[in-house]
């Protein structure tokens, strides 16, 4: 990977294309003429992440991050629901908003009602999530 830069070497403020390399060292061209640069005890610059391809284990506890009132409760006990499936409707600061399944699964539990006020982080509905090809 190479970047350009523009540092301050001595008051003097210069355009230097870096380029990181395999061993940790750098490549530091600066005015046509290239320095290789070694920092000795440093740590390597951390590599970029990625997003997706995570194996995490998503939670089947669903909760409200504020609080609120329960409007509608659309599961109940038994019920096999699949993400992203509305399963409850919340109003907050005047808003009703659509409360929907984080996994695939089966309710194993309503600890909410129609109408009641509820706290924020508390759980309200939790889906057994269903085994994940890599459980079976």
């Amino acid at each position: 990977m190479t970047e350009k830069r523009t540092v301050k070497i001595n008051g003097e403020e210069l355009e230097v294309e870096i380029t990181i390399n395999d061993d940790g060292s750098y490549d530091a061209t600066v005015e046509g003429q290239t320095f290789t640069v070694e920092i000795p005890n440093a740590q390597a610059a951390p590599r970029a992440r990625r997003g997706g391809g995570s194996k995490k284990k998503k939670s089947g506890t669903v909760s409200a991050n504020i609080p609120g009132k329960v409007v509608t409760v659309e599961v109940k006990e038994g019920d096999v629901v699949k993400e992203g499936q509305v399963i409850l409707i919340l109003e907050a600061m005047k808003m009703q908003n659509e409360i929907q399944a984080p996994v695939d699964g089966t309710v194993i539990n309503v600890a909410c009602e129609e109408g009641q006020a509820i706290e924020a982080n508390v759980p309200l509905v939790v889906i057994e999530p269903e085994p994940t090809e890599d459980e079976d």
